[in-house]
């Protein structure tokens, strides 16, 4: 069998929740599956894993059409954001049920339960109950017992949102062991998950795919307000001048990566950290329309452009609605393109 057929090809079509999605995963691919709720992010994790009857639209794994195929059948591995660990079994036994419930033998599955504990290295807990372990803990035999089935295709439903910062780290360690060698769709919300396990974004909208690309593309370059948002980054649309942007609500942004001949439409993706507002109303000027507090900061939003502050520089400055502000932004801090990707 040729590398290509070792991939996933999926063409999930579901109606009555307005989807109708393609994707496809190289058989060393993970990709990273992101857009607002509602998106249908679910509807396709649930469809790969044989849990929700499609109409229309094909599964095709390993050069396998799994359309018809039950899910116990299908070699799909599935890691949620809640691990759900047996409790009258031992860490080991919840790890080997898979390869036991699949047709392996009692020495199989013990061996396999005992190399994917090892391989998320969470070993030492194989005798624990699942009672006394940490969000981490449980989360990486979760990983483990998705990986002990050997799975033609890994599907991870948010699996770190559950979980503390400390926690998150280590599960993503097991997570970047268990989607090394085979196709891997990841949904998440948080962008440093996307960067540290996916290969390329793709971006869901109203059951439709509105974005894709590689993950430095998307999140340095975002087409589209969610991916903008996703990244951290605000899209200032406009129309391309020699030297970066005229924003479409006056003024001029400098930047030092731009490609668009001016004249032509054109966004810059700037991040709202390396926004100054000038209390002399140099700058771009704008009317801030809002300010609200924001992961510490102070968020100054005026119009099509949008600062983060410290508390003491809003205070320093009377930042209110209704005041007029100047911005000014580093020209290596602004990315202009084209925002149809031509």
């Amino acid at each position: 069998m040729s590398a290509p057929d070792r991939g996933l090809r999926a063409h999930v079509v579901v109606p009555d929740r307005g989807v109708d999605v393609r994707l496809e995963v190289g058989p060393d691919e993970c990709v990273a599956l992101v857009g607002p709720n509602g998106a249908g992010k679910s509807t396709v994790v649930e469809a790969l894993a044989g849990l929700l009857r499609t109409r229309g639209g094909s599964v095709v794994l390993a050069g396998r059409e799994l359309t018809a195929v039950p899910t116990h059948r299908r070699r799909v591995g599935l890691v949620a954001q809640r691990p759900d660990l047996f409790a009258h079994r031992s860490v080991a036994g919840n790890v080997a049920f898979g390869p036991r419930a699949t047709g392996a033998s009692g020495r199989e599955a013990r061996h396999r339960s005992a190399t994917a504990l090892a391989a998320v290295g969470a070993a030492g807990l194989a005798d624990r109950s699942p009672a006394t372990l940490s969000g981490g803990q449980a989360q990486r035999v979760a990983v483990a017992r998705a990986l002990a089935t050997d799975p033609a295709l890994l599907l991870l439903d948010e699996p770190t949102t559950a979980l503390d910062v400390d926690a998150r780290a280590e599960v993503r360690d097991a997570l970047r062991t268990a989607r090394s060698g085979r196709p891997t769709l990841l949904v998440t919300h948080d962008p440093l998950e996307a960067v540290a396990l996916a290969d390329r974004v793709v971006v869901l909208q109203d059951g439709r795919v509105v974005e894709a690309g590689t993950t430095d593309a998307v999140l340095r370059r975002p087409r589209t307000p969610f991916s903008a948002s996703f990244s951290g980054l605000v899209l200032v649309p406009g129309t391309a001048t020699a030297t970066g942007i005229a924003p479409d609500g006056g003024g001029e942004l400098a930047s030092g990566t731009h490609t668009v001949p001016p004249g032509r439409p054109a966004v810059a993706a700037l991040h709202p950290t390396a926004v100054r507002v000038r209390p002399d109303g140099s700058g771009v000027v704008r009317t801030v329309t809002a300010v609200e507090p924001r992961d510490g900061l102070v968020r100054v939003r005026a119009g099509d452009l949008v600062a983060d502050v410290t508390v003491a520089t809003a205070a320093a400055l009377g930042l209110a609605p209704g005041a007029t502000i100047g911005l000014a932004v580093d020209p290596d801090e602004v990315s202009v393109y084209d925002p149809a990707g031509a």
